[in-house]
């Protein structure tokens, strides 16, 4: 017997009873954007679970391919009439058993999906406020780098945010730089360079921030750098902007008392959805 909510009930009335990615955060996953029936950065996303299994040690059955994965989010999304435009979300969590130690490295996983109002790429101008998050740190390890289901800070600092007003909170790391924001990577524009956190800094290793990076060294005139990001830097900067794979690209207008402009966000939603149209 267990007691869920107070009532006792049968151990196998509830799936999470040994469910190791509820006990333990033992899964990582991956979210992806589809559009017209196509799963955008395929690739991309694909070899990031698989490398994010890889680092947790877990077992990466044979049919794992990237078809096959392919076929699994599509068929949900086909059923569930939201091959328009949607996002789905793939966990893969080791199975049942064990304490810390698992009693074995196979996996499940689990896809849902939900509709997304755009088709393409595109951000409101409007006010989008941030600040710095600093009740707790990102480490600089491989871990920081993946998507597991351990993701406290974030939920931590999204409440943070919350009651403060806020639309998004920078994260720094355990050597108090800036890494990413809560839902994405950061970017920063100072002059003509534009800079990103590495990725040994602990920030996740971003589908999209890759494309950015991609279409940032298409611009001319535009230098694109990996580099080291303090909380002072925020300050001189000219604009700064997140990423992710659902949202694109989201400027930031301001950071305590300092106002941003978003030019380069502008031109790089372009080439974004340009890219995204020719394939």
């Amino acid at each position: 017997m267990i007691n869920f909510n107070g009532t006792l009930v049968s151990r196998d009335a509830n799936i999470l009873t040994q469910n190791r990615a509820f006990l333990y955060g033992d899964g990582v996953f991956e979210t992806v954007k589809i559009i017209n029936n196509k799963i955008l950065f395929l690739e991309d996303h694909y070899f990031r679970l698989m490398s994010s299994m890889r680092v947790v040690r877990m077992e990466i059955p044979m049919n794992f391919t990237m078809e096959y994965l392919e076929e699994q989010i599509l068929s949900l999304v086909n059923k569930s009439v939201l091959d328009k435009s949607s996002r789905a979300r793939i966990t893969v969590y080791r199975n049942d058993g064990g304490y810390y130690l698992p009693q074995s490295n196979t996996v499940s996983f689990l896809i849902h999906a939900v509709a997304l109002e755009n088709t393409m790429y595109s951000f409101e101008k409007k006010e989008y406020e941030v600040d710095l998050y600093k009740d707790f740190y990102i480490t600089k390890q491989l871990l920081s780098s993946i998507k597991t289901t351990n993701k406290i800070i974030n939920i931590t600092g999204s409440i943070f945010a919350s009651e403060n007003g806020l639309d998004n909170c920078l994260l720094l790391n355990d050597s108090k730089n800036v890494v990413e924001a809560l839902q994405g990577n950061i970017f920063m524009l100072v002059g003509n360079k534009l800079i990103t956190p590495p990725v040994s800094e602990g920030c996740l290793n971003g589908v999209m921030r890759k494309q950015i990076l991609s279409l940032a060294k298409k611009i001319e005139n535009l230098e694109v750098v990996e580099d080291v990001i303090s909380p002072f830097d925020l300050q001189k900067a000219d604009e700064l902007f997140v990423t992710n794979v659902i949202k694109g690209i989201q400027p930031i207008t301001q950071y305590r008392k300092k106002t941003f402009t978003a030019n380069i966000s502008d031109q790089l939603l372009d080439k974004l959805n340009e890219m995204i149209s020719s394939t």
